[in-house]
């Protein structure tokens, strides 16, 4: 507990977009008792960072962000320290940012691939994680002026991270691996809010609407196994539409990544859990 008396909540070492950090208060008191929680879509993972379940499978289809994670788990510190290397006052400058960022593109090292990965994450415009079509990083730079390296957050990452596999795969291997008593928390991909909203995926796969469809189905199938699941996403009339045989909690956050400024009002989001018999 911080001195306010409010939960103080383990930070994530990453920028994400959609990152639960800032919502865990609505979050938490919504997710099952379970013996496994299970995440399809790792993001952040700062659902797996404040929870207290005896296991953990965490799974994304981004292999950069997996990889990553799966470096940090098995080295710690050591990877700590040759990745706060890249965080140089040198390396904040648009040109070297270009050149870092054509080196992550192009290395076969993994080390070197997960370290570069944290750099742009934390030197990109607005710590976007977006790719074109050939699966090559593309978010301009962005003009930080002293980019934080997050050592502490790592630290407290990788000793989390002893209690959990790290997989790369979709959503729909990973829900079916969930046994009985397992929980699943999924956060895809949000749902349009109109047709200007088009943020809709990190990958270089995207998530559609009938992929938010195949989730909602997947889900409501799992309690069938005596699996819970819990999905956050926009509150939008098709978000109910999908999420109808489940119980729905509705509140209001504020945007966190907008290219206007004046659009970062608040927004509805929805929770929807469908509970296992």
């Amino acid at each position: 507990m911080s001195d306010s008396g409010q939960p103080r909540f383990g930070r994530p070492f990453l920028k994400w977009a959609g990152n639960k950090y800032r919502v865990l208060k609505h979050i938490l008191p919504q997710l099952p008792v379970g013996e496994q929680l299970i995440e399809p879509f790792a993001g952040s993972c700062a659902v797996f960072l404040n929870t207290d379940y005896p296991r953990y499978l965490i799974s994304d289809v981004n292999p950069d962000l997996i990889r990553l994670f799966k470096i940090l788990q098995r080295e710690g510190e050591l990877f700590i320290n040759y990745a706060q290397k890249f965080f140089t006052p040198q390396n904040n400058s648009e040109q070297r940012y270009y050149q870092l960022r054509q080196q992550f593109n192009s290395t076969t090292n993994d080390r070197k691939k997960a370290a570069l990965f944290l750099y742009l994450n934390r030197h990109c415009y607005n710590g976007l994680c977006r790719y074109n079509k050939s699966h090559q990083f593309n978010v301009p730079f962005g003009r930080y002026k002293r980019p934080y390296f997050p050592a502490r957050e790592m630290h407290s990452f990788h000793i989390k991270a002893q209690l959990a596999e790290f997989v790369c795969q979709d959503f729909g291997k990973t829900v079916s691996q969930a046994q009985r008593s397992s929980v699943i928390y999924a956060d895809p991909p949000y749902i349009p809010l109109n047709t200007t909203s088009r943020f809709t995926g990190y990958s270089s796969n995207g998530f559609d609407l009938n992929e938010q469809e195949e989730l909602a189905r997947t889900a409501e199938q799992a309690t069938q196994r005596g699996v819970s699941v819990l999905i956050s996403n926009h509150d939008t009339p098709f978000a109910r539409k999908i999420y109808r045989n489940a119980t729905l909690m509705h509140f209001n956050v504020r945007r966190s990544i907008s290219c206007n400024g004046q659009q970062r009002n608040e927004v509805a989001e929805l929770l929807a859990l469908f509970e296992s018999g």
